[in-house]
């Protein structure tokens, strides 16, 4: 029976189309499975000719539940559930990072907005505030001193569900105008981009121009690091440079979102061919 590459979206945009695409290009099996329609019940199977599953799942709380829900059925997702849920919440992350070494900005947790503002008094000003899940820079504050503090987190309390309460302070690091994106497949480094930003949050969603990085044995060895760390075998590693020029992981991105990536290096630098060649390496083990 011929092995299958399913692939599961709920919404296929660029990268989608480009890694169906890529799939197409070298003659992989393949179905794109939209988890909307996706369920599961233990102690049944997927279908044999799904050899493996490319978690493109757009929602955290859908991704994580596929990958778990598919890997209770015998199948081998990329990325696991395991490694979904950590990059896809900031705590969890920061947590594994510093657990396994890798150079970070300072970063705190405060279980309530009140303690918040006690937990930026210990980071310092400026700070920011990060949502615990979240993409594209969506309610990220930079807080430059207490009375700007007090103003958000009043916002910050008056937003629904306990999980919007706890408050994720980071560090500012000294240029905020650029970070850098590295991609990872199969524990190699596919290539490095600049972000830079006319204001203050580098993400290509928000209009940031990505250009091209210089891989060096630094960015390579933070951005491998940091994908052990958190065990994804695709992703994409935000790092900053701090006021010393050291490499500071920011984010490990298990969904790595590569167009401004793939514009940045003229297609010079194929992500989604990589990921295709890593998941048929997953076909034939």
């Amino acid at each position: 029976m011929e092995r299958t590459v399913a692939v599961l979206a709920s919404q296929v945009r660029l990268e989608e189309r480009l890694l169906l695409a890529a799939l197409s290009r070298r003659g992989v099996a393949h179905v794109q499975v939209d988890t909307r329609r996706l369920r599961s019940v233990l102690g049944e199977r997927v279908p044999e000719r799904w050899g493996v599953v490319l978690n493109r799942e757009i929602g955290h709380t859908r991704a994580v539940y596929a990958a778990s829900a598919l890997e209770a059925m015998g199948r081998s997702v990329v990325n696991s559930a395991a490694a979904t849920e950590v990059c896809g919440d900031k705590w969890r992350t920061s947590v594994a990072l510093s657990a396994a070494g890798v150079p970070t900005p300072r970063t705190a947790l405060a279980l309530t907005p009140e303690a918040a503002l006690d937990a930026m008094e210990d980071i310092g000003y400026p700070a920011v505030i990060k949502p615990l899940v979240g993409s594209w820079g969506r309610l990220v504050s930079l807080i430059p001193d207490r009375h700007t503090a007090t103003t958000v987190l009043e916002h910050v309390a008056a937003l629904p569900g306990p999980r919007s309460h706890v408050v994720y302070v980071q560090e500012c690091v000294p240029d905020l105008a650029r970070d850098l994106r590295v991609v990872v497949v199969g524990g190699e480094v596919v290539g490095a981009t600049y972000r830079r930003s006319s204001g203050w949050r580098t993400n290509v969603a928000r209009g940031a121009v990505s250009e091209p990085c210089p891989v060096t044995t630094e960015l390579t060895k933070a951005a491998l690091a940091a994908t052990t760390a958190v065990a994804a075998d695709i992703a994409g590693v935000d790092l900053v440079e701090g006021a010393d020029g050291e490499l500071l992981v920011l984010e490990v991105n298990h969904r790595v979102e590569f167009a401004g990536f793939h514009a940045a290096h003229e297609g010079r630098l194929d992500v989604a061919d990589r990921v295709v060649e890593h998941l048929v390496t997953g076909l034939r083990a």
